[in-house]
């Protein structure tokens, strides 16, 4: 019985440590102006300056989808992308310098733990750059959908970017203060570009078209075209998604353990 008790503490400590860890990062985050601006402006000025200038009409290459409303989900994912990836692990970094990250190893929170709340806040921190490029989208170019359809884009992008938070965490124990921001640089926009999130993937070579099929960020923009086609998201570029989300979460935890060593 006893041990029961113990084993239910625990567990109650764990989880209000790390929920306190997930606000204390989003408050952190909000109060950072180049936050607000490159995950939830840019994407949207990026999207005034791409699909904003582009016929209503005009469908993109092998799709029934319009330009504006392609744009609309790749712009989305974009800034999704930026919140979690770029954030996050230059942010992981950085405390690992400062000591930050070994001050929690002393708490109650375990690892796995301490990337759960890495994650979980960085995708809260990506809804409002999906808000944001929804509602450019509609107003400036009058981009429309059913409902439903709108509120699954909201999801299935914000739920899409945790693959790409797990990633930043990875980053953030693979590389230290000093080089963290080119490497996330590097990473960040090959996938962006080879994903499809500036340019249709179909306007590329066959060779690299097939190499991009099997990217998460090609899979990621496939979730929202998907349903702005009336439809399901395929069942191959979630089952891409929840692969990437199993190795880039075994990845951080595995390269937090690493780093814990070394302390």
């Amino acid at each position: 019985m006893t041990s029961t008790v113990n084993t239910v503490n625990t567990v109650n400590t764990v989880n209000t440590g790390t929920l306190r860890l997930v606000r204390l990062e989003i408050t952190r985050a909000l109060r950072n102006k180049k936050y607000l601006f490159f995950t939830v402006l840019y994407p949207a000025a990026l999207f005034l300056m791409l699909g904003g200038t582009l016929d209503g009409t005009t469908k993109v290459m092998g799709t029934e989808l319009t330009m504006p409303a392609f744009y609309m989900v790749a712009m989305a994912s974009f800034g999704a992308l930026t919140a979690v990836l770029v954030g996050n692990s230059e942010r992981i970094a950085k405390e690992r310098e400062k000591g930050w990250v070994r001050q929690l190893r002393l708490t109650a929170l375990p690892g796995h733990g301490y990337v759960l709340a890495k994650t979980a806040s960085a995708g809260v921190l990506s809804l409002p750059s999906i808000l944001v490029v929804f509602a450019v989208a509609a107003g400036a170019k009058g981009v429309r959908f059913e409902a439903w359809q709108w509120l699954a884009l909201t999801g299935s992008i914000w739920a899409g970017s945790l693959v790409f938070a797990a990633l930043g965490v990875a980053i953030g124990y693979l590389a230290g203060a000093d080089n963290v921001r080119p490497i996330t640089m590097l990473i960040y926009f090959a996938l962006a570009i080879l994903g499809g999130l500036w340019m249709p993937t179909a306007n590329f070579p066959q060779w690299l078209r097939d190499i991009c099929e099997w990217l998460p960020t090609r899979a990621y923009t496939g979730l929202g075209q998907a349903i702005e086609l009336g439809g399901a998201p395929h069942a191959k570029d979630v089952a891409i998604l929840a692969v990437y989300f199993v190795l880039f979460t075994g990845a951080a935890a595995w390269l937090y353990r690493k780093d814990s060593l070394k302390a």
